[in-house]
């Protein structure tokens, strides 16, 4: 309860981050941003996402992976303050609440995003890692965006909770890098374990827990897994599996002590919330998140809910 009042970014962010906008941190952002025009947000948005966290325990690590689509919070948002919060800042808190929901840190991040006049799912896709990327691939994807290793790795660290679909990983369980074989770099019988979950040649909607031991919490144990070959995508495991890389000592710091990791994982989130963010009278406050206002007032009622309807099962399928 002591994070109430306490405004954060979201891991969301990260596909903000990684469309192809430049790198800058210095937009001009405030952490008490809405103390006067909608004084109540960080409280309306505890409330729901704690209600629906308790009918669905897996929606805490899918607001903190969020990617493009309508969150559910805003009605009660816009109910309380029309027109005033960004769906960009909405999600930055919603995130934050569910860290903290699950056990996670808290920390204060400035607010006062606006939402981008455009919008593409493609080139989102294009830029955000995969769950397959090796080492080189991963620095590379966040050095784009002035992240260092330590950002990586503690921002991987998100993985500590929430699921993945069967289709993510299954290469690695039966034909890793086309050889015919595991990949060598899985516990034997976690690999085991997978294969029940996810058979060769099944459906890959099945969904998988990131972190085998405690799904549900956002602790150190994404980074003991991955010291005992269990992390559950190639992209984590290779963190420290990858011969001489310089991960290595930082997974290790982490396993060993959640309170450096949190620090990093808070550090790491403000750093990225200053990139390429839109501020003042850049962009604009969308009434409908999924869509720019211009596209949004040329959709009737029906049609807008439909597809946001569609596009909220679609994603929060593939990121619980």
């Amino acid at each position: 309860m002591k994070c109430l009042g306490v405004v954060a970014i979201a891991l969301s962010c990260v596909v903000v981050v990684l469309v192809g906008l430049p790198y800058t941190s210095d937009a001009q952002l405030d952490p008490f941003f809405y103390k006067d025009t909608c004084p109540t947000l960080h409280s309306i948005v505890y409330k729901v996402i704690k209600k629906v966290s308790k009918t669905d325990p897996r929606m805490p690590a899918s607001l903190v992976r969020l990617h493009f689509h309508d969150c559910f919070v805003q009605t009660a948002v816009e109910n309380a303050c029309p027109g005033v919060v960004s769906c960009a800042d909405i999600l930055a808190l919603a995130a934050e609440v569910s860290s903290v929901l699950a056990n996670g840190p808290c920390w204060k991040v400035p607010l006062g995003r606006r939402d981008s006049l455009t919008a593409n799912r493609t080139l989102a896709n294009q830029n955000l890692p995969a769950p397959f990327f090796n080492l080189t691939q991963l620095k590379a994807a966040f050095a784009a965006q002035g992240l260092n290793t330590t950002d990586l790795v503690a921002l991987s660290g998100a993985h500590t909770f929430g699921r993945a679909q069967c289709t993510g990983f299954v290469g690695r369980l039966y034909n890793f890098s086309g050889t015919g074989k595991p990949d060598p770099t899985l516990n034997t019988t976690y690999l085991q374990q997978l294969r029940k979950i996810c058979p060769n040649g099944g459906p890959g909607t099945t969904l998988a827990n990131l972190d085998p031991t405690t799904p549900d919490e956002f602790d150190k144990n994404y980074y003991s897994n991955l010291q005992v070959k269990k992390g559950l995508l190639q992209s984590d495991q290779e963190l420290f599996s990858t011969s001489g890389a310089d991960t290595i000592s930082i997974v290790n710091k982490f396993s060993s002590d959640q309170h450096a990791f949190f620090k990093s994982f808070k550090a790491s989130m403000i750093k990225m919330s200053k990139i390429g963010v839109l501020t003042g009278k850049k962009g604009e406050i969308r009434k409908q998140c999924n869509f720019v206002n211009k596209k949004s007032a040329e959709l009737d009622i029906a049609s807008v809910a439909s597809e946001e309807s569609s596009e909220k099962d679609i994603w929060l399928a593939k990121s619980k």
